[in-house]
């Protein structure tokens, strides 16, 4: 299963970052998880969020550059090599990740997001291997 991430690019200046959150905010867009990235004069924001379609519009109502992309969310155990287990499937398999972040822990569970090389086959061999994945809706009602 797909997860959609909204990315937006900021410039890297006092309060921006606060702005994009206020306008999460005032629009009751959830934040679930968050990575942020930043050169010398700009940042990349990429955050898992509980609507993302409306995430992505509002922000650009307010003039924020603003992308949905594919992700993979991975529901992982608390238990050593977990997380090395399902990067081991993913490149026995001839792909690659591109990026990823943590998401949330809850319970005896935790998750990442990972942005692969390509989705679709990457979610079928997890998917094969037993990995479970999860949509944003999924991680919204944990």
């Amino acid at each position: 299963m797909f997860a959609k991430q909204l990315s937006v690019f900021l410039e890297n200046r006092q309060g921006r970052l606060g702005e994009v959150l206020t306008v999460l905010k005032e629009n009751d867009v959830n934040i679930l998880s968050i990575s942020l990235a930043d050169t010398t004069e700009f940042g990349l924001l990429r955050l898992m969020v509980n609507d993302p379609e409306k995430g992505k519009e509002r922000l650009k109502e307010k003039g924020f550059s603003t992308m949905l992309s594919n992700v993979l969310i991975v529901a992982l155990q608390h238990k050593a090599g977990s997380l090395q287990k399902v990067l081991q499937i993913i490149s026995e398999n001839g792909e690659n990740v591109e990026y990823m972040y943590g998401l949330s822990a809850n319970g005896d569970d935790a998750s990442v997001v990972l942005k692969v090389s390509n989705d679709s086959k990457v979610e079928k061999v997890l998917a094969e291997n037993g990995v479970k994945t999860l949509t944003n809706e999924q991680v919204s009602a944990l």
